[in-house]
């Protein structure tokens, strides 16, 4: 049973291994989602192209793909019609980080430094002292036309030293300056004229796909050696910023895992498990339902983005799934259907106590953590609370209850976005954790475990479970 399980059982270890690994490859939203597509493949999906024409049958495997950085996948039940229901649980791929500019170069006292944006509200103290490394998307002029190459330099090239207390006339307090105080070092003068210049941007007819004198010679030839190209080959970058100090399982116990980006690879990640796990059984066959792990880009900044929940995507998506059967089928399968938001959610800090409220303190291993807010930050309602409590009654699955305090401000997720724009009953759900948007976060092992098997015990039992609410 999942609540009874220690924080070191081999079944809680094994789930969070699992996750670990699968952490340190996504580095980007570009590499979670082919990290989830590479997934999916292997267990027999289909990828759909969102242009095409859309051949959907029962008891079949698909997913769709938006910008390479979203994706939603979804499985058909063998007993699905059109006008039936969706089971969804959704996440994000994408972190609070920085971000390369478009034109990037810099330079200060005889350094060349590489020009960043902050992308979220990241705690952007915690990515001063740190290797980083950098990984995206790389667009080049290929023989038919633009090519997409994923990079990934794995190797720290890029630093933030910090500045010397000595120097520093306000101790107590350190708020850089996210402009002038936050540019990554890339190399000396003095190395760069030992080393050489990459070749110089070709003189001639101007080429608005040439971006080689954007960037530094030492740098954009990099990214170009990463992917397999010229400099002169590249027409635009799309890359971000990363700690090289890999993700791990850590504490006496080994209860805990360290790592950057856990809000919100935790949630992509046991959304998909979920997912995946619920296909194992001959359920699946006979289920009127279609089973749906959607993964957004952009959540971190509003999610007002092609593929950001925001968007008409997923509308687009159940629409098509709803095609051919009555003129209502869509509006139909709305009532018929429910969603998850698993995002994270805070765990109580031990050193900021009055930061929770008295009687909402979630802890570490104490379960999947309900979000509720009144003023609808979050979505949950009280029914869709007790839909998940049954759930998480048949899983076996501790949960847990979140409030943030009157006198604090509240986050929020896609899960009001998508409640709003669909018309889904919502629940909001999250892992615990500590240090949310640092650029190292610290959060529980059992919880891979418990929110994989709620999220697979969803969608295997929800369409009963709603059919039997009077």
């Amino acid at each position: 049973m999942a609540a009874a399980l220690k924080p070191n059982a081999p079944e809680i270890r094994k789930a969070a291994q699992e996750f670990v690994s699968y952490l340190n490859k996504a580095v980007t939203p570009f590499h979670a989602t082919q990290e989830v597509k590479d997934r999916l493949m292997q267990a027999g999906f289909t990828e759909l192209p969102e242009s095409g024409n859309w051949d959907i049958k029962p008891s079949s495997k698909y997913f769709v793909t938006k910008n390479r950085s979203a994706i939603l996948a979804f499985a058909v039940g063998g007993a699905y019609k059109p006008g039936n229901g969706f089971s969804i649980v959704v996440g994000h791929t994408d972190s609070p980080c920085l971000r390369v500019k478009p034109i990037s170069h810099q330079k200060a006292d005889k350094f060349l430094q590489v020009g960043v944006s902050t992308y979220g509200g990241g705690i952007w103290r915690t990515w001063f002292d740190r290797d980083l490394s950098v990984a995206g998307l790389v667009i080049v002029k290929g023989e038919k036309g633009l090519e997409h190459k994923l990079i990934d330099v794995k190797k720290p090239v890029l630093f933030i030293p910090n500045l010397a207390i000595h120097l520093e006339t306000d101790r107590a307090t350190f708020k850089p300056n996210t402009e002038a105080e936050l540019r990554p070092i890339l190399e000396t003068f003095a190395a760069a004229e030992i080393n050489g210049k990459a070749k110089e941007e070709p003189k001639g007819e101007y080429d608005p796909r040439n971006i080689v004198s954007n960037h530094h010679p030492q740098f954009i030839g990099l990214i170009a050696k990463e992917a397999g190209c010229q400099v002169e080959d590249i027409v635009d970058l799309d890359l971000y910023l990363y700690d090289t100090n890999k993700a791990a399982i850590v504490g006496l116990e080994d209860e805990f895992i360290s790592g950057a980006r856990l809000d919100n690879q935790v949630g992509t990640y046991t959304a998909i498990s979920g997912l995946l796990e619920s296909l194992t059984g001959e359920a699946f066959n006979s289920d009127p339902q279609i089973r749906m792990a959607a993964c957004f880009d952009n959540e971190e900044v509003g999610s007002d983005s092609a593929m950001g929940a925001s968007s008409s995507f997923t509308e687009f998506v159940l629409r098509r799934l709803s095609a051919g059967g009555s003129p209502t089928a869509f509006e139909e399968s709305i009532g018929r259907s429910m969603l998850i938001s698993a995002d994270q959610a805070h765990a109580a800090h031990p050193n900021y106590s009055s930061k929770h409220e008295e009687n909402h303190r979630p802890a570490f291993h104490g379960g999947v953590v309900v979000k509720t807010n009144v003023n609808q930050r979050y979505a949950t309602t009280a029914t869709t609370h007790a839909v998940l409590k049954q759930v998480a009654f048949e899983a076996k699955v501790p949960l847990q209850d979140m409030i943030v305090r009157n006198d604090s401000p509240c986050g929020s997720t896609v899960g009001p976005i998508l409640a709003t724009k669909l018309g889904l009953q919502t629940v909001d759900v999250g892992c615990p954790q500590l240090a949310m948007h640092s650029i190292r976060e610290f959060a529980d092992t059992s919880s891979i475990y418990q929110a994989t098997t709620l999220y697979s015990t969803f969608y295997e039992r929800l369409n009963t479970i709603l059919s039997n609410i009077k």
